[in-house]
């Protein structure tokens, strides 16, 4: 009997696994076994070493999905000899040696970036009452609302931590997603990381920076593609 293909999600900054609400049951319907990680978000190196602990207690192969920050944590996880692909969405997809944080400085700075700002203790926030305009655009007011008054914050020193290691998307199959109207990543550098990785399909999707709840049936649809292209 062949082993049923594992689908971990991996959400970004200012999240958590719950952003992939509407994207977990599409996938679970269709018979694959899903998890969706609820990072520490404390540094790179323990948000790639909890998803790869994950990928470990599974058994069988897994494809990788990251939001996001989140696409950091697949770039370093991925190189788990049972992970057999990625799928970026809206993500960074770094290369040795990059940080999201100096990602985000290769075009002119991002509207939502005004809009993080730093706790007492050194993490970082996004403005809840900007949330919705910068990062959730397309959710409804219900759903913007949960996601702003619960969004988890992420250490300065995470977002500005370079990646260690070759990242996994140089030697396994990925696919991307770009947000056209993101606030939180610019779109061209979300296209330029879509081709810089030779991403096997990329699709482009009008939506904000949250697409997996926006527009949850076509990145739900994407990442079955690359499920299917994996297990054949």
């Amino acid at each position: 009997m062949k082993t049923k293909l594992n689908i971990v999600l991996v959400h970004g900054a200012f999240g958590d696994g719950s952003h992939w609400k509407y994207v977990i049951p599409v996938l679970a319907a269709k018979g694959y076994n899903v998890r969706s990680m609820q990072l520490p978000l404390t540094t790179l190196d323990e948000d790639i070493q909890r998803t790869s602990d994950m990928v470990a207690s599974l058994e069988g192969p897994v494809l990788l999905v990251g939001h996001s920050y989140g696409g950091m944590v697949i770039s370093g996880a991925g190189n788990h000899p049972k992970v057999k692909g990625l799928v970026y969405v809206a993500a960074f997809a770094p290369d040795e040696g990059e940080a999201a944080g100096g990602l985000l400085q290769l075009r002119p700075a991002p509207e939502g970036a005004t809009a993080i700002a730093p706790g007492p203790s050194g993490y970082l926030y996004l403005d809840y009452a900007r949330y919705a305009d910068v990062f959730s655009q397309g959710v409804s007011a219900d759903d913007a609302l949960v996601m702003a008054a619960s969004q988890k914050p992420i250490a300065g020193a995470a977002f500005g931590a370079p990646l260690s290691g070759a990242p996994a998307w140089k030697i396994k199959p990925s696919w991307y997603q770009v947000s056209n109207n993101d606030k939180m990543i610019q779109p061209e550098t979300e296209a330029w990381f879509a081709e810089r990785i030779k991403a096997r399909k990329t699709i482009h999707l009008d939506a904000g920076h949250a697409s997996m709840a926006s527009h949850s049936a076509e990145v739900s649809a994407l990442i079955m593609e690359a499920a299917a292209s994996i297990q054949d």
